[in-house]
């Protein structure tokens, strides 16, 4: 396994959309899960989002891939994913309205950083927000298995 950087920033929304997709498969396969080709349409529609996404917008790019994907099973893959660990349900500051998006975890924890005037989303990963963590589970002998932390702000543009 190649080692981390010390932090990363997103250039765009996603910190991980050049991450190697078929990951979340390869999980859900390793615990025994029957994949069906519409669950396996639904999987590549997460891991190659460049955005976090919706429900909505998931099983409408699911349908432009395979016509037979249907909404039911977009939410029991969704509803699937978050029981075992493998993707993240964020609410983004409600920025974009009260919707609920998605996205499979990266090797770490990152940060969600939105910008409340523009509402442009970027994420950054630290070294030091996994040290915060583990000094966490220390100080109050808890295991962390999620993190979810969003910060707003106004971005360079925005503040000019």
């Amino acid at each position: 396994m190649t080692a981390l950087p010390e932090r990363r920033v997103s250039t765009g929304e996603r910190i991980n959309v050049n991450e190697k997709p078929g990951r979340l498969q390869a999980e859900l396969e390793q615990r025994g899960i029957r994949l069906t080709r519409q669950r396996r349409v639904v999987l590549q529609v997460i891991e190659t989002a460049q955005r976090h996404l919706d429900a909505a917008t998931i099983l409408r790019r699911a349908k432009k891939l395979d016509p037979g994907v249907h909404r039911v099973t977009v939410y029991r893959t969704i509803d699937l994913l978050k029981r075992h660990g493998l993707i993240d349900e964020l609410d983004l500051l409600h920025l974009r309205g009260d919707g609920h998006y998605y996205e499979s975890h990266g090797p770490r924890d990152h940060i969600h950083i939105a910008c409340l005037r523009c509402g442009k989303v970027r994420e950054f990963e630290s070294r030091l927000f996994e040290e915060l963590k583990e000094e966490i589970e220390r100080e109050l002998g808890i295991k962390i298995t999620i993190t979810r932390t969003e910060i707003g702000g106004y971005c360079k543009s925005c503040r000019q």
